[in-house]
C-alpha cells in the first residue's frame, strides 16, 4: 500500500470570487455580533462588531483605490493592531495585492523587501521610519474607515490576492504569491482540524503577519461567523490564561513555544475551552501531556507551510495516534514521495501536495525557476519528511535537510528531541549533526534545563528510549535555543555556532 491519500472531490470556489467578500459574507446577518476583540490585561479592549468591521474594510478599499491601481502591490507592517486585518482585507476587496510583513524586521530587512516588491504604497506602524514618496501615514488608515463603502472587486479565483514571506528557516525568506482561492481551501480545516463553529471564540497568540495567526486567528473565524480574540501587543504569554478565562475563549491556537511558556507558569482553570490548536513546529509529547493534564483539554496539531497553509492535522473528529501529527484533511490529495513516486506505507518520504490543491501558492514572486524546482511532476515538494501508517496517520520526521545519518541509519531529530524533553528537568531541546573533525559528524543534543543534569545520567535516560545509534554523542546545555521570528527552532544556526566555536568551519 502506498503513502497516498487522494481528494474526495472538494468543490471549487465560485468563478466570480473575492477573498475579502468571502471572509465577510456573514457580516450583514451578524451585524451586532463581536467579530474582533483586542484584549489587554489592564481591561482596556477594542471591539469591532461585524457591521463596523465590514464598513471599515470597504471604507479602506475606497481610500486605497484613490491612491493605488488595481493589481498593484502595497506593503503592510502594522503589528498586532486592528489596522492590520482591516487594511489587509480592504486592499484585497479593492483588487490590490497586500504584502504582509513582520514588525520584527530590521530597517535593512524592510528596505530589502521594498526593493524586491517595488510597492505602490507603504503602510507602517506609528513611529516606524516613513518613506518620502510612497508612505501612507498610520493615522490615515482610521480615517479611511468612515469613507463611503467600495464594491468588492470580484473576478477569477486564481488571480493574485496577497503576498506573504516564508519564514526563512530552510533558506532565505522568499515572497509567496497566493490566489483569492487560498481562503476557499481553508474550509477543509474547519472540521479537518479546528472543529470550528459559529458560536466559537477563537483566541490566537501569534503575530498578525504570520499566516498561522492571520488564517486561524482571524480569517477563518470570520468566514464562519465566529469571534476572534487577539491579545494586545503588550500581553506576555504567561498572561494568556487569565485572558482566556475572562473573555471566554473556546478555542486557543498558538505555536509550541507559547504552550511551553504557559506550562512553566500557573495555568488557571479554563472552563470555556474545548481544546487547543498547535502549529508552526512539532509539539513535544511531554508538553502535550502536561497541557492535557493541567487543563483537561486536548491539543490538536497541524502541519503546513507558508506555501499551502495546513493540510495535515488531527481534529476532534479524528484524533491522532500517539506520536503522529494527524491525517490528510478531507479534500486534500497528499503523498509521501521518494525518487520514483509515493513510497510504501511505513517508509520515510517527502511530504508533497498535489498541484490541484486550491490552497497551494501561485508561485514565488518573480522566481519562476525557484517555483519549478519545488515540483516533482504534479507534486509540490514541501521539503519535510514523514511516514504514513496503514490507517493514514502521518508522523513527522523533520525537514529533509535536518535529517541525520548515524552509522548509515537515517535518524529524525524530532525523535531524539522527544527523548530529551521527556526528562523532567528539560524544557526544550534541539538536535542536529555537527562536524567534530574533517569528515566526521556526530549527533549533538542541545537542551535547556531547569537545573544542572549529570551528563552520564542524561545519556542513560535517553538510552532507555532510543536505539544506541540514535543517542547523542554530545549533550550540550544552553540557556536558550535559537528560534526564528515565528518561534521555529533553527537547528542550522545551532550547528553553525557549535562548529564555529570549535574550529570546524
Amino acid at each position: 500500500m502506498l503513502s497516498l491519500v487522494q481528494s474526495d472531490g472538494f468543490p471549487p470556489p465560485p468563478a466570480n470570487f473575492n477573498m475579502a467578500a468571502y471572509v465577510l459574507a456573514h457580516a450583514d446577518r451578524l451585524a451586532d455580533k463581536t467579530a474582533l476583540q483586542i484584549m489587554d490585561v489592564a481591561g482596556g479592549i477594542e471591539r469591532f462588531d461585524y457591521l463596523s468591521l465590514k464598513r471599515a474594510v470597504l471604507g479602506t478599499a475606497t481610500g486605497l483605490r484613490a491612491l493605488v491601481k488595481p493589481g498593484a502591490h502595497v506593503v503592510m507592517q502594522l503589528g498586532n493592531t486592528p489596522e492590520f486585518p482591516i487594511a489587509f482585507l480592504g486592499a484585497i476587496a479593492a483588487g490590490i495585492v497586500p504584502v504582509s510583513l513582520s514588525s520584527a524586521l530590521t530597517e535593512r530587512e524592510y528596505q530589502d523587501v521594498v526593493a524586491t516588491i517595488q510597492p505602490a504604497l507603504e503602510m507602517r506602524s506609528a513611529g516606524a521610519p516613513q518613506s518620502q514618496t510612497s508612505a501612507l501615514p498610520f493615522e490615515a488608515l482610521r480615517q479611511f474607515w468612515a469613507l463611503p463603502p467600495a464594491n468588492f472587486a470580484c473576478g477569477d479565483p486564481d488571480r493574485p490576492a496577497y503576498i506573504i514571506y516564508t519564514s526563512g528557516t530552510s533558506g532565505r525568506p522568499t515572497p509567496v504569491v497566493h490566489a483569492h482561492r487560498a481562503i476557499w481551501a481553508r474550509r477543509m480545516m474547519w472540521n479537518g482540524w479546528y472543529g470550528l463553529r459559529e458560536d466559537d471564540r477563537m483566541m490566537h497568540a501569534g503575530a498578525f503577519n504570520w499566516t498561522y495567526t492571520l488564517g486561524t486567528g482571524l480569517l477563518d473565524p470570520w468566514s464562519i461567523g465566529a469571534t476572534a480574540l487577539i491579545p494586545a501587543q503588550n500581553v506576555m504569554p504567561e498572561q494568556l490564561p487569565a485572558l482566556m478565562m475572562t473573555y471566554g475563549a473556546t478555542l486557543f491556537a498558538a505555536a509550541p513555544g507559547v504552550y511551553r511558556r504557559l506550562l512553566r507558569a500557573k495555568v488557571l482553570p479554563l472552563p470555556h475551552l474545548r481544546h487547543g490548536l498547535s502549529a508552526g513546529e512539532k509539539l513535544s509529547a511531554v508538553d502535550r501531556g502536561d497541557w492535557e493534564t493541567k487543563t483537561g483539554t486536548p491539543v490538536y496539531e497541524a502541519f503546513g507551510m507558508s506555501e499551502c497553509s495546513t493540510f495535515i492535522s488531527a481534529s476532534p473528529r479524528q484524533p491522532a495516534p500517539e506520536g503522529a501529527a494527524g491525517f490528510v484533511q478531507p479534500g486534500r490529495t497528499v503523498a509521501l514521495l521518494g525518487p520514483d513516486g509515493p513510497v510504501p506505507r511505513g517508509d520515510i518520504g517527502c511530504i508533497a501536495i498535489h498541484k490541484s490543491d486550491p490552497g497551494l501558492m501561485l508561485g514565488y514572486l518573480n522566481l519562476p525557476q525557484d517555483t519549478a524546482d519545488r515540483y516533482q511532476g504534479d507534486w509540490f515538494l514541501t521539503g519535510d519528511l514523514a511516514t504514513m501508517d496503514a490507517t493514514g496517520a502521518i508522523t513527522y520526521a523533520g525537514r529533509a535537510d535536518d535529517m541525520m545519518n548515524a552509522g548509515g541509519h537515517r535518524v529524525s531529530p524530532i525523535e531524539v528531541e522527544d527523548a530529551l524533553t521527556a526528562h523532567p528537568k528539560i524544557s526544550e531541546a534541539a538536535v542536529c549533526t555537527v562536524q567534530v573533525r574533517t569528515g566526521v559528524f556526530v549527533i549533538a543534543g542541545f537542551y535547556v534545563a531547569t537545573d544542572v543534569i549529570d551528563e552520564d545520567q542524561l545519556r542513560n535516560f535517553v538510552a532507555t528510549r532510543l536505539a544506541t545509534y540514535k543517542v547523542p554523542r554530545l549533550l550540550i546545555a544552553r540557556d536558550t535555543l535559537p528560534r526564528g521570528a515565528n518561534n521555529k527552532l533553527l537547528r542550522r544556526t545551532l550547528r553553525n555556532e557549535w562548529e564555529t566555536a570549535h574550529g570546524q568551519t
